[in-house]
This record gives structure tokens, C-alpha cells and sequence, in this order.
């Protein structure tokens, strides 16, 4: 080796071994406290109130509530195994396996420390090997159940603190083959999981989350673990047990991932494998459970707690509409077509892109399918002549041969009919979106992949729909979405990866681009569905930000102020999951009576859940967003 290299190894060395020694004299300090009298517990997990109480399972006694002191408080008599809770303002909800009938319970105790009526999971088609709670920021409990050979299930169990009369299931996982036990922290809405000879992994918790994974920490030499068994989370850190080698390890919470603390040697344990954690004073109380039973300790360690993710209000989906015919990535853009004299025979147009366009009522119930060829984005207009008559007019940019797809829709009745197509030069053609002008005249301006946008004045007189190009302007990158606001002659465009754009929407007119929203803080790429709501007083641009499952509302005017956002939510009542990934969207200022009295919001939900399915489309009213954002 150089003699160059060996004065900066030797420095490296030493400052390395140096860490490791500030580390090991910083280590928190575990105490282990005498076991109790009574120390054959399978599974007992701490509460955070009243001090020192807590849940446990007892062999030959069942589900025991103990006070600080050890004394049972409340006890349900069976075999049970697996044990999880959340506290709220109806008691405890618990959850755990019964073992007789091998499925998963769940249990209420209420404050006088009385048993709700056991409700039960339906079984499952593999054996339960752990299970664990979690409750998100609107109330909604769920379970999460860990099956043999990686089967794994998320259940809704509980609305408003209260659980289900019928649970009802959310979505399959595909989890590790080797997982028996979970936790989730609800505040960040993770799921971990072990995987007993690989490590420790986090998922998101969300149902309409993707199910993607990160390592918390993996087994040697990958990591620092021998092997993954049961963790406990405390505010800003986490707790994991190596039965292998009979050790706790901590990690302390960080925005890029986990950062090992320690690894704490735990003498004259045989194999722990359960532990549980509430904070107390200035550390940690801890349970600890092995093959000899129960071991009270404590732990002077107190984690920095990041600062929580921004809350977003999550406002629940009212109705949603039947699954697109086709499967996979399929749904993409409606278009709400409003009835001329009965608004609640109103429709929804909605492309399934692999095969047509879709219509709906506003119940969501399949009224048309038009299997016309691969139609990515739709818009429509009232009042088009063609020929002889006046009709409404869809157009969709139809992928198959890059041309602009026309649909009749019927004035008295909304039935769609096709037109036929209008060729376009474009050679990848993806969005699209209609104006109106002060003359009556109707466009139709698309979109494709590199950026080129074509505004074609559409005309009918002749009795055939032909279209004149008027217009092209750039974007320097993917487009998709796009609307224009009448009342205003503005025309919006959405840059994926960039930002929205806003320009002049009169075809005479000089494209200028200004931009409304730059990708980055609220707005999350990829920017997709645009929308305005034009209300009596105001209007607003409603855009979906893919990237983080949200809607921001603008102001349609400059300054174009940011109102809020806002999430697409399940709604438990009427059995309806949220919306995630949304692609296209619409909005109208409407009175379609009913919910829909001050106009409905459209939406595509990129993963249809409870059950899973093929995907959809969500309805929200326009006045549940009307409250959350305080707009006018």
C-alpha cells in the first residue's frame, strides 16, 4: 500500500473508533425491574392512561385489563393470541386472534369496563400469524392482518371511534413470507413489519397507498439485525426485538428514513419476542415478554420527535360509479354533461382508454358503453348545429389513429352517439379539452406527448363535423390536462413535471404563457385533471395533484392565490374507498339537486379498493369542499 494512503486511513480509523465510543458511552440505559409474582403472560401491551395499566393475555384466563398494580380490572375468558389496541372517546378498541376458531376478534371496552359483543373477521384463507391496529387522521380503524406464506389483508373496522357492525375488507397485501408481527404509527401513517431471517420493513398504512417498501434495518451483514421479531413505536422512534441474539434495538425517526440509536444486550432472556412501550417521565416504560413470561423494564431514552406531515383535510367520496369494463390502468377522464330541464337526469362521460367511453347517472350506475377504440381525455359543449339540428357535442382524443373522436349527445335524453373522427397531424395524441367563444363557435383544443398543442374551430353546417386548425403553441415538456374558462376567455394547461400554464384562449390571439403554479411545495407532480368551478361570485381552478393523492383549489383569476387542498376520502357508511392517483377530473357549478345542490365534483380513482377491483370514478359535492376550504 502507498505510504500516502496510510497516515489518512490510520486518521479515518481512529475517528471512526472514536464515534463508536461517544456512541456506546451515549447509549441509553435499560433497567430491568423483578419480574411479577404472576409473570405467564403471551402478549401484554402497556396503556397510555391511567399510568401503568395494561392489557394482557393470560394463558387459562384470557383477555385480562390489570391496573398498575397487577390487579385484573376486566377480564374476557377464551384462548387468544396476537394482541393490538387504540384508546379514543368510546373506550379501547381491541383486537386479537381467537384461537379456538382462528379468526381475528375485535372488542370494545368501555370506560364502566364493559365487553362490547365480539365481532369476528370472516376467515381468511390462510392461517393468521399476527395482527395489528391503526387508526387514520378522520377516525377510521383499521386491522391488519399478517397471513401464512406472506397473505396479508387490510380490514375497516371502526368510523368515528366506533367499530363497524359489519367489517369490511380494504384491500390484499403481498407482504413477507416470514411476518408475524406489525405496528403502525398513525401519525405518519406507516405499517412495519418483520420478516423474521431478512429484517425490518415500512409500508405505507393508507389504503390508497401503493404497496412499496423500505428497509428500517436488515439482517447482518446487510444491517445490524440477527433476526426480526416483535417492535413497539414510541413518538419519534422505534423499538425492535432480535430474539437471535437477544437484543433491543432502537431507531430514531428520520424524514430520510431510520437511524439506529442502539443495540441493547437483554441478559437472561430466552428467545423475547413481544415488547411494548409508552413514554414515562423522562424514558421509556417497557414490557417485555419471553418463553419465561413477562419482564417490566425501563428505558432512559427519550427520541426527538419530528415535526408531524402537513395535515390535509380528507373530505369522504358520496357515490362513485360502476368499474370501467377494462382491467388494469383504464379510467382516465370524465366530463359531466348537464341536463337542460331535469338536472338529476344529468350524466357523466367517462373514457375507459383501453376500449371507449363510458357513460353514467348521478347514482354512478352504467347507462352507455361506446367501444369505439382507445380514448385517453373527454370534453364536452352545448348548442353545436350539425346540419339541420342542434345538439350537444363530446369530443375525446381517441389514440388509436391520433384523431379527435365527436359523440352527439341527444338534449332531451343525454344518449351519446358517434360522429365519427377528425384526423389531426399529431403523432402521439393524449389530452384535450373544449372553449366555447363569444361567437358560439366551439373548439377543440389537444394535446401531444411533446409538448404541441392544436386548437381546431369545429364545424357542422355541412351535416358532417369537419375541423379547422386555427392555432399551435408549445410547452416545453409532457402535457396532459387542460380547460378553458369561458367567463374569462383563459385557457389552462397543465405541464406533468412542471407547472400549469395559463393563456389566452381566443384562437386570434397571441399564445402567451403564464405560469398559474410551479410543480413544488402544494403541488405535487405529476400535474394531471384540470377543472374550473365557475360559482355566482367566484371561480375556481381545481387541480390534481398526482404525486401526493390531492386536489388544490386557486382562485381562476390572477394572482391565481392557492384556496387549500384537499383529499378524496372512504366513506365508511356507504362503503366507498377514496380516490388515489387521480388522472382526470370535472367539476360543475350546477344544481343537480340533492347532494349535488351546489354542484358536483368528478374524479378518477387510480385504485379502486374495498373491494378491490377494476377502476372508477368518485363524486363528491362541491359544497363539502366549499366548507373544508371556507370558500365562497
Amino acid at each position: 500500500m502507498s505510504s500516502t494512503y496510510q497516515p489518512l486511513l490510520l486518521i479515518l480509523a481512529l475517528a471512526l473508533a472514536a464515534c463508536q465510543s461517544a456512541e456506546r458511552s451515549a447509549a441509553p440505559a435499560l433497567q430491568l425491574q423483578a419480574r411479577p409474582a404472576q409473570a405467564e403472560a403471551e402478549n401484554a401491551q402497556l396503556l397510555a392512561s391511567p399510568a401503568g395499566a395494561r392489557l394482557q393475555i393470560t394463558p387459562g384466563k384470557g383477555l385480562q385489563l390489570l391496573d398498575a398494580q397487577g390487579l385484573v380490572q376486566a377480564e374476557f375468558a377464551g384462548r387468544f393470541e396476537g394482541l393490538d389496541h387504540r384508546a379514543g372517546a368510546n373506550g379501547l378498541l381491541i383486537a386479537t386472534l381467537d384461537k379456538r376458531r382462528q379468526q381475528v376478534l375485535l372488542l370494545n371496552l368501555d370506560a364502566q369496563r364493559q365487553w362490547s359483543a365480539p365481532q369476528y373477521l370472516p376467515k381468511g384463507a390462510a392461517a393468521v400469524e399476527g395482527l395489528c391496529l391503526q387508526r387514520d387522521a378522520s377516525g377510521h380503524g383499521f386491522v391488519f392482518v399478517l397471513g401464512e406464506e406472506g397473505v396479508g389483508e387490510q380490514w375497516l373496522v371502526a368510523a368515528d371511534d366506533r367499530p363497524l357492525a359489519r367489517p369490511q375488507r380494504v384491500r390484499g397485501l403481498s407482504l413477507p413470507p416470514e411476518s408475524s408481527a406489525c405496528q403502525v404509527d398513525d401519525a405518519r401513517g406507516l405499517l412495519y413489519v418483520n420478516e423474521e431471517s431478512v429484517g425490518l420493513w415500512a409500508y405505507a398504512a393508507d389504503p390508497e397507498a401503493p404497496l412499496l417498501r423500505q428497509p428500517v434495518d436488515l439482517r447482518q451483514p446487510f444491517g445490524s439485525l440477527g433476526s426480526a421479531a416483535g417492535m413497539a413505536l414510541v413518538p419519534g422512534g422505534l423499538l425492535a426485538l432480535d430474539p437471535q441474539r437477544a437484543r433491543l434495538h432502537l431507531y430514531q425517526q428520520r424524514d430520510e428514513g431510520w437511524q439506529p440509536v442502539a443495540s441493547l444486550p437483554l441478559p437472561g432472556f430466552d428467545e423475547p419476542e413481544q415488547i411494548s412501550a409508552q413514554p414515562s417521565g423522562d424514558g421509556l416504560q417497557l414490557l417485555l415478554i419471553d418463553e419465561a413470561g413477562l419482564q417490566p423494564a425501563r428505558l432512559a431514552w427519550q427520541p426527538p420527535v419530528p415535526d408531524a406531515p402537513a395535515s390535509i383535510p380528507s373530505l369522504p367520496a358520496q357515490a362513485q360509479t360502476d368499474p370501467v369494463p377494462s382491467l388494469g390502468d383504464a379510467a382516465d377522464d370524465p366530463a359531466i354533461w348537464v341536463h337542460p330541464h331535469d338536472p338529476a337526469r344529468s350524466r357523466v362521460l367517462a373514457t375507459d382508454k383501453q376500449g371507449g367511453l363510458v357513460v353514467y347517472d348521478l347514482q354512478g350506475r352504467q347507462l352507455q358503453d361506446l367501444r369505439v377504440g382507445r380514448l385517453n381525455n373527454v370534453d364536452l359543449r352545448t348548442g353545436f348545429r350539425l346540419g339541420a339540428r342542434t345538439l350537444d357535442l363530446a369530443v375525446a382524443s381517441h389514440r388509436d389513429d391520433n384523431s379527435l373522436q365527436l359523440f352527439a349527445i341527444e338534449p332531451r335524453s343525454g344518449t351519446l352517439s358517434d360522429l365519427g373522427r377528425i384526423a389531426t397531424p399529431l403523432t402521439d395524441i393524449y389530452g384535450l379539452c373544449m372553449y366555447k367563444d363569444a361567437r358560439g363557435e366551439l373548439h377543440a383544443i389537444a394535446n401531444d406527448k411533446d409538448g404541441t398543442f392544436l386548437q381546431y374551430r369545429l364545424d357542422g353546417a355541412s351535416g358532417t363535423p369537419r375541423g379547422e386548425l386555427v392555432r399551435r403553441f408549445q410547452v416545453g415538456s409532457q402535457p396532459e390536462g387542460c380547460v378553458a374558462d369561458e367567463r374569462h376567455h383563459r385557457l389552462f394547461v397543465g405541464e406533468e413535471d412542471v407547472a400549469v400554464w395559463s393563456l389566452d384562449a381566443r384562437a386570434e390571439a397571441e399564445p402567451r404563457l403564464h405560469k398559474v403554479i410551479g410543480v413544488g411545495g402544494p403541488l405535487h407532480a405529476d400535474v394531471e385533471g384540470l377543472a374550473v368551478y365557475q360559482g355566482d361570485t367566484a371561480s375556481y381552478l381545481v387541480v390534481s395533484s398526482q404525486g401526493n393523492d390531492s386536489y388544490l383549489v386557486l382562485d381562476a383569476l390572477p394572482p391565481h392565490a392557492v384556496r387549500g387542498a384537499f383529499r378524496v376520502g372512504l366513506n365508511a357508511e356507504r362503503g366507498i374507498d377514496g380516490a388515489s392517483e387521480t388522472d382526470g377530473l370535472d367539476v360543475t357549478s350546477a344544481n343537480l339537486g340533492g347532494l349535488w345542490s351546489q354542484g358536483l365534483l368528478v374524479v378518477q380513482d387510480g385504485r379502486k379498493r374495498m373491494p378491490e377491483g377494476t377502476q372508477n370514478y368518485k363524486y363528491l359535492p362541491w359544497s363539502a369542499v366549499a366548507d373544508a376550504l371556507q370558500l365562497d
